[in-house]
């Protein structure tokens, strides 16, 4: 649970922020992250209130399911109309409460409030009402409750367990309701123990550094000097699967923002990241600016399903568009702009790309394809079909060597199947699938 010392110091302006966030998100299906980057009521309020009401719309997208259950078991009249603003109000109210150790007093008023405020005038006895019996009895409640089925869209829910099991699936839905630690990759490895002591992080087996999410990254020592940036453990895994690349040139298929172009291109290669995202890779230009690695990258705005290099590379990196489902416990709003609907395009994209990146591969070169997503339709069967119809292409087994020892998440096929739940003890890890494979000579 996240605590809040002097919450009611970040005021109603916080909280209407939130409100307008979760508008952006659920009405409007703006990512998190582009919400946060783009709603003026957030962006305007002081630091300390930001980071207070991104905690309670991170709380809300997270527990939603659970949320909306306890405001329908709170209310006496079932029929009661409510329009989508005031249902905001009441997931606000309840989220405070049993969530984020609110005092009852400051989140009950302030969901009246912003009822009052929003000419709902004549609910806000009604607001209030629901408020204080969740405060009475919501606990009661909560405890009973099934918070990994409320919380995990039913067809995401299904799919795990026809992948992977009930018992594995329970613990995806589990490890997906925490939230994620920061992740700090290091541009120079021989200063990783000293970034280590500076930041007050801990070191993982995968060389990352981690430490508790929290706090203004660009005010942390080294930030704005270039020497880390900020990249999950599982994703910081495939640029390392290609050896020695040092001097080599390398592709970066769908790189942006380039937390793995920075890796590659800290290892010496010559990259060339691809992506078809004007946004997006000014992202990555301005990282590659801050990192001093410039002279390493070039970037090219292009489809990678179609584009081509002027000449075969040894080495690529295909970090392909999929449904992010790996990432949920980092982008709680996943499960709120994902559907089913979106699957079928994605698993052609992917399949599209991945065709045309192994076209590029020099005999004998290395390409590694890897996803943020948890289905198996996306990573593991994804790769089958392909073997499967190309016969020049085989897959390179990945071993315990490769991972420094950690050898739960390699497949028996010598593939790499991360869950959110593995290094549960140190944190857990983002989602993720790898494989790597070569052409035949």
């Amino acid at each position: 649970m996240t605590n809040s010392n002097d919450e009611e110091s970040a005021g109603l302006a916080a909280r209407q922020s939130v409100l307008d966030l979760l508008e952006n998100i659920l009405q409007r299906k703006q990512a998190l992250d582009h919400a946060l980057e783009n709603t003026m009521s957030f962006k305007t309020l002081p630091a300390r209130d930001r980071a207070f009401a991104r905690m309670m719309v991170a709380t809300i997208l997270r527990r939603m399911g659970q949320i909306d259950a306890l405001i329908e078991k709170a209310i006496a009249k079932k029929e009661t109309p409510r329009s989508l603003k005031l249902q905001n109000i009441l997931r606000l109210g309840v989220a405070q409460i049993l969530f984020m150790e609110v005092a009852d007093h400051a989140a009950v008023d302030t969901a009246v409030r912003l009822a009052q405020s929003h000419g709902m005038e004549w609910q806000k006895a009604f607001v209030n009402a629901l408020l204080r019996t969740i405060t009475r009895t919501g606990g009661e409640w909560l405890a009973l409750q099934d918070e990994t089925r409320l919380n995990t869209p039913e067809w995401l829910l299904k799919i795990w367990i026809e992948d992977y099991g009930l018992n594995t699936a329970a613990h995806i839905a589990k490890a997906n309701l925490a939230e994620a630690p920061l992740d700090i990759t290091v541009k120079d490895l021989s200063a990783l123990s000293y970034w280590g002591e500076s930041l007050e992080a801990a070191k993982l087996p995968t060389d990352t550094l981690r430490r508790a999410a929290g706090g203004a990254i660009q005010d942390l020592d080294g930030f704005n000097e270039g020497d880390w940036w900020i990249q999950d453990a599982s994703a910081a895994i495939p640029a390392g699967l290609f050896g020695d690349i040092k001097g080599q040139p390398v592709l970066d298929l769908c790189a942006a923002p380039g937390g793995k172009t920075l890796q590659l291109a800290a290892k010496g290669a010559h990259v060339t990241a691809i992506d078809r995202s004007i946004t997006r890779l000014k992202r990555l230009e301005d990282n590659i600016r801050r990192m001093g690695l410039e002279n390493n990258v070039t970037i090219t705005c292009a489809d990678a399903a179609n584009w081509q290099p002027a000449a075969p590379a040894p080495y690529i990196l295909l970090d392909a568009p999929c449904s992010a489902t790996g990432t949920i416990r980092r982008h709680p709003d996943v499960p709120h702009l994902k559907t089913p609907r979106d699957l079928p395009g994605l698993l052609k994209i992917q399949a599209a790309i991945l065709s045309n990146a192994f076209d590029m591969l020099i005999p004998g070169g290395i390409l590694i394809y890897c996803t943020c997503s948890l289905q198996k339709s996306e990573g593991e069967t994804q790769i089958t079909a392909f073997l499967n119809a190309n016969p020049a292409a085989k897959r390179l087994p990945i071993t315990k060597d490769d991972l420094e020892g950690i050898d739960e998440f390699i497949t028996p096929e010598g593939d790499i199947r991360i869950f959110p739940h593995h290094m549960a003890e140190l944190g857990g890890m983002d989602g993720f699938f790898i494989a790597r494979l070569t052409k035949s000579k």
